[in-house]
């Protein structure tokens, strides 16, 4: 039904209506409309349970939310990073996420020949005027899951289990061990390494190989930074009768009663809030202000005081997680992000620094 049909009142709806629509607009309800956001996901896949399906779920929150254009893929080896990048940046998206470390070099050399555009990556700092680095406080969120381990543990004898052995990696291990100790100082704590390739993220039945043969020695408890191999350190866990505790997402849900808790790096929060930012920044038009690369652009760290690395509770591992161990995580917890207790970094450590 036409409007003009009714005169002064036909008039006055109109310009409600169009009122409303601009105030939406303005206000980010419509700006999410046409962005184009694409993500390139490492070889682990969406399906890892781990790093990746946090980031996807994070990407599919923005989708049906803000209501934005999505596409991911899935990159077989280190190789596909650049052309796909590169890929989703000729088809003019206006948002590329690359999931992971091992996507900064190219990342690095794809945001510089695309000015235009704007990209983020997980895990790595890349310097860029168009480039955010989404960062976060591993040791700190790790040093929990040490003392959660320490207080669990009957042995004293507790393990780690990490993908690689890159600085990232033994940043947790760090953090890990710290937590242990302080805790139990006399506890001990057995690290081992899936492999030195990428397939290393991805092969469950090395890591329970690992996993078995700490529990063979005596460790009750192991901490896995995997990937996707972790889920052969929780089968493991099962099949001995131990604990393991799960990272990246919660992982509890996994094998309810084996896994004390998991190290949440809330990768989910990070992508979904970089999104949200450049939807919430356009105009009517779906144009971002002119100076927005300075605001984007950058390093942003996630740590246990935004809620960007904390310990999973849930239905799933209330019996494991006591009142009594939940209460002394959270006082340990508050004392990390009041910096009474100030935990090692293994990134300073290896620069010398304090």
């Amino acid at each position: 039904m036409h409007l003009k049909k009714f005169g002064f009142l036909g008039r006055v709806a109109s310009f409600l209506v169009l009122a409303l629509w601009t105030s939406l607009a303005s206000a980010g309800g419509l700006n999410g409309v046409g962005l184009k956001v694409g993500m390139v996901l490492d070889k682990g896949g969406k399906d890892d349970k781990s790093f990746n399906a946090s980031a996807y779920s994070g990407a599919n929150r923005a989708k049906d939310e803000l209501k934005i254009q999505y596409k991911y893929v899935e990159a077989t080896d280190d190789n596909a990073f650049e052309p796909l990048l590169r890929s989703f940046a000729q088809k003019d998206f206006d948002l590329i996420i690359g999931v992971g470390f091992a996507q900064a070099e190219a990342m690095a050399k794809v945001s510089k020949a695309f000015p235009n555009k704007l990209f983020a990556i997980v895990d790595s700092d890349v310097k860029g005027a168009n480039v955010r680095s989404l960062m976060f406080e591993e040791h700190e969120g790790s040093f929990l899951m040490g003392a959660v381990a320490a207080l669990k543990s009957k042995s004293g004898k507790i393990g780690f289990i990490g993908g690689m052995a890159i600085p990232l990696i033994k940043r947790f291990e760090m953090g890990f061990e710290a937590g242990v100790k302080h805790v139990n100082p006399k506890a001990t704590v057995t690290s081992n390494f899936v492999g030195v390739t990428a397939d290393s993220w991805n092969n469950p039945p090395k890591a329970k190989e690992l996993a078995l043969g700490q529990f063979n020695n005596g460790v009750d408890v192991i901490f896995q930074a995997a990937g996707a191999s972790g889920s052969g350190v929780f089968d493991a866990a099962e099949e001995k009768k131990k604990f393991a505790i799960g990272v990246d997402s919660n992982q509890n849900w996994m094998k309810p009663g084996v896994i004390l808790t998991s190290m949440m790096k809330r990768v989910d929060i990070s992508v979904y809030e970089t999104i949200k930012e450049v939807a919430a920044a356009r105009n009517a038009e779906g144009k971002l202000p002119a100076d927005f690369n300075k605001t984007f652009a950058g390093l942003k760290r996630f740590g246990l005081k935004n809620s960007g690395v904390d310990y999973a509770l849930d239905s799933h591992n209330q019996k494991e997680m006591s009142a009594d161990v939940k209460k002394k995580i959270d006082d340990l917890k508050g004392q990390i992000t009041s910096g009474k207790i100030k935990v090692p970094d293994f990134y300073t450590a290896k620069a010398g620094k304090k």
